[in-house]
């Protein structure tokens, strides 16, 4: 960091590469247009390219390179084959954020099915893992980078009907620490940000839910929830020098969310 760099300039990501997963939509996609606003050239990468193309022509449209690449990311050869592919176009990786996720079921963990646990165990941490760990070892040849992994509010309090999800979410958050303690001696960093309900597809069965989404607003200080757009601060925060002695942390984004008895018996009534 130059002596003369003013403290706007730390959060600036010009020259600066970036792998986003889950890029198509909600938070990954605000994520991708934030980093290209913010000087990046940015790879997404997500199941279907039709998405992708669309995100891509927006972050080419603040004039930064896009790639697109359809992966699933469940698959180490899908992995490798979209890491190829970001080497291919830009030779290095500067930013990763894991955001790609599912939750393909809702109910008691009685009822969960082994492969409900693959599915959602192999996105959500599996996928992290590996990810992280081929991208890593790019950053560590090229002397450093940042990763930034999004987990869940729910990795630090379970979510009832979200068991899995919950379980999934809590590794990641260990995953972050574990990564950093790591990996800081080559100047890899490793932060995590865990958002509270955001108005997304992947959570519209919450938000949606206008019981669900009443009392979730009336347990959070800020009375409201939020847009994919209210986690890209954080994300460029800890993508640029801003953060540069930060690692090994999670963000929680929330907006003052405290459990409450009436959000689980609005997921259960039966339960009262």
């Amino acid at each position: 960091m130059g002596v003369q760099e003013s403290f706007f300039e730390r959060f600036c990501l010009r020259g600066k590469v970036a792998l986003i997963t889950g890029g198509s939509r909600g938070i990954g996609r605000a994520i991708a247009l934030g980093f290209a606003e913010a000087g990046a050239d940015v790879a997404i990468a997500s199941r279907k390219l039709a998405d992708l193309e669309t995100v891509a022509q927006g972050i080419q449209e603040k004039g930064r390179k896009a790639v697109a690449i359809a992966a699933n990311l469940r698959h180490l050869p899908e992995i490798e084959k979209a890491m190829e592919r970001v080497k291919e176009e830009f030779g290095r990786v500067d930013i990763l954020v894991n955001n790609a996720g599912t939750n393909p079921v809702f109910g008691s963990v009685l009822d969960a099915t082994e492969e409900a646990w693959e599915v959602i165990m192999g996105l959500n941490l599996k996928g992290y893992f590996f990810l992280s760990q081929k991208v890593g070892e790019i950053m560590r040849q090229q002397g450093g980078g940042c990763i930034i992994n999004i987990t869940s509010e729910a990795g630090f309090r379970p979510v009832l009907g979200l068991g899995v999800y919950s379980i999934s979410k809590a590794g990641v958050i260990m995953l972050t620490q574990v990564l950093a303690q790591e990996w800081g001696q080559y100047n890899i960093r490793v932060n995590a940000i865990a958002p509270g309900v955001v108005k997304t597809r992947f959570a519209q069965a919450l938000w949606d839910n206008p019981v669900i989404s009443k009392i979730t607003q009336e347990n959070t200080a800020l009375n409201w929830l939020a847009e994919p757009e209210d986690i890209v601060g954080a994300a460029i925060y800890l993508a640029s020098d801003a953060s540069r002695h930060m690692t090994g942390q999670t963000l929680v984004l929330d907006g003052g969310h405290f459990s409450s008895v009436r959000t689980l018996l609005a997921l259960f009534p039966e339960r009262r």
